[in-house]
């Protein structure tokens, strides 16, 4: 057993349950999941996985500083619907990284199963961005996400890890229940916001 795939889980689920309970904990967790999982998918050759982590340093960040000071007033974040207008982008961006990045390892690399790691990739970085803004729909990109990695990671024989990714898809239900008891009722989007 690889000793940074052990510590990397029980980070993980730490961090995706500290966010699905809305603790800005989870931020500084996951940065220490992300970079353990590097050194995981790059001795697995997972290349776009292992490049997720290194955008996910980045966006962890991103979502440390947006869920403490990027709501209105510098306040926290609240909870809201993903705005409808920006949902065709978000499954373009998906789509079109996809395919760019499955193309550029499928030719350039020795990496094992291009396509599906590249697409799980990309729609990682749609759902970790929407859950920095604190949209709902990130849960809902989550489950489908996490759903194909559990497969991905059993077939590469990372057992732990695709055990790490079905209690991730729990938490992705816990999250998205306590997330929608925590919005604010009185509080309606904007007719173009409601998702």
């Amino acid at each position: 057993m690889n000793p940074y795939e052990a510590v990397g889980v029980a980070f993980g689920i730490a961090s995706v349950w500290l966010i699905a309970r809305q603790q800005v904990w989870g931020w500084p967790v996951g940065l220490v999941n992300a970079a353990l999982f590097i050194v995981v998918f790059r001795d697995a050759r997972l290349y776009a996985a292992m490049g997720l982590q290194v955008a996910y340093v980045g966006l962890l960040l991103y979502g440390w500083h947006s869920w403490r000071r990027a709501g209105p007033g510098h306040h926290t974040l609240r909870v809201t619907l993903t705005p409808r207008g920006l949902l065709p982008w978000l499954i373009g961006l998906g789509a079109v990284g996809a395919a760019a990045l499955g193309t550029m390892l499928s030719r350039h690399t020795d990496a094992s199963l291009p396509f599906l790691d590249a697409t799980l990739t990309a729609f990682s970085l749609v759902a970790q961005a929407m859950q920095a803004r604190k949209w709902i729909g990130n849960w809902v990109v989550w489950l489908v996400v996490d759903a194909c990695y559990v497969a991905m990671y059993a077939y590469k024989h990372l057992f732990l890890t695709a055990g790490l990714y079905l209690v991730f898809l729990g938490l992705a239900v816990m999250g998205l229940v306590e997330w929608r008891k925590s919005m604010d009722p009185s509080v309606a989007p904007p007719a173009d916001a409601r998702h």
